[in-house]
């Protein structure tokens, strides 16, 4: 499973504060989270064998799944968003476009996903549909900019998603991998330097 490096700012920045007001109900609703790495830890429950104290771990766990889900949070990603975010179809005349944005972000040999993945590629990922993600060019910018954008990482996506469960495949050379299991709410796509929105998905 692709490990991603992924860092939540909790800080407030341009991007908050300008942020679509249909995003902006949202988040405020929602409880900013910590790493990636550290959540998806307690909520999946990273434990060793009971003898070895699996047991106490595994009963974290519980605890913590109990109060997380259904429950909503907001993360910011601002790194390696190359692996998870595609250009897709472009109208150059008006500047409208699409982001395909893979909905799996791996962490601690697991991941946040929206919905649960029910199969793996001939590598051992999950696969995962896309989020479509209607977007739009600031002013002045061209497809190949945007491009240059997604393939460097320049993208910052903003989440709020529901925990809804932990889900689990089997393994590519046996064992089993695990992951969170989300609803995601609502996805922001912002220019990391500017803050300038680019496209917002709002789940139906």
């Amino acid at each position: 499973m692709k490990s991603l490096i992924l860092m939540v700012a909790l800080t407030p920045c341009v991007s908050l504060a300008d942020a679509d007001q249909r995003f902006a109900k949202l988040r405020d609703q929602a409880e900013a989270m910590g790493a990636v790495s550290a959540f998806v830890e307690k909520y999946v429950g990273d434990c060793q064998s009971r003898l070895l104290g699996g047991g106490e771990c595994e009963k974290n766990a519980e605890i913590f799944r109990q109060g997380a889900t259904g429950k909503k949070f907001y993360m910011i990603i601002t790194e390696e968003t190359s692996g998870v975010l595609q250009m897709g179809e472009v109208k150059v005349r008006d500047g409208n476009f699409v982001l395909n944005l893979v909905p799996f972000f791996a962490a601690s040999g697991s991941a946040i996903t929206h919905g649960a993945p029910t199969k793996s590629d001939a590598d051992g990922n999950p696969v995962m549909p896309f989020i479509r993600i209607d977007s739009q060019m600031p002013e002045g910018w061209n497809p190949a900019m945007m491009a240059r954008q997604v393939s460097s990482q320049a993208l910052r996506l903003q989440i709020v998603f529901t925990p809804q469960g932990v889900w689990s495949l089997p393994k590519k050379g046996g064992g089993t991998m695990k992951g969170v299991k989300a609803r995601f709410d609502a996805v922001l796509v912002t220019v990391g330097r500017s803050g300038d929105q680019v496209g917002l998905w709002l789940a139906k």
